[in-house]
């Protein structure tokens, strides 16, 4: 029997990412931001861009990212292991990186960053940032 479990890493806890946003994430995170898109509209830094999106969580509020674990159980013994979701066809993220996904993430990335300035909006802003490999390049 196997079963798909998905497991959030041990963050630190809210006041700590509270006040790394209040004193660091808040600019850090808008220059790495700024960083990763201009890496994305050149041809060799598109791969960096990607990477350095997909870390925009923990820049901005040390968050971690989920992992899927995989559990088996085989009689009396049951395995952990981490899995990673099936990812979609690579030219099709490719196009839709192409067609769509460049000129999205820039506009989600930077209101998710101005939701995150307001209190009321930040943890809205906190949950579109954890979409942002999904956004960028049909990431799951």
């Amino acid at each position: 029997m196997s079963s798909v479990v998905v497991a959030k890493q041990h963050d630190h806890g809210c006041l700590v990412q509270l006040l790394w946003f209040i004193f660091i994430g808040w600019w850090a995170g808008q220059i790495w931001i700024a960083l990763a898109w201009l890496l994305m509209l050149t041809i060799v830094g598109i791969p960096i861009a990607i990477k350095m999106m997909n870390k925009v969580p923990q820049i901005l509020a040390l968050r971690s990212p989920d992992k899927e674990l995989s559990v088996t159980t085989d009689g009396n013994t049951t395995f952990v292991s981490e899995s990673e979701m099936p990812q979609r066809n690579i030219l099709l993220r490719a196009i839709y990186f192409i067609l769509i996904g460049w000129w999205l993430s820039a506009i989600w990335v930077e209101l998710a960053y101005l939701l995150c300035l307001t209190i009321i909006g930040l943890p809205l802003g906190f949950v579109m940032f954890d979409k942002v490999p999904a956004i960028v390049s049909l990431r799951r």
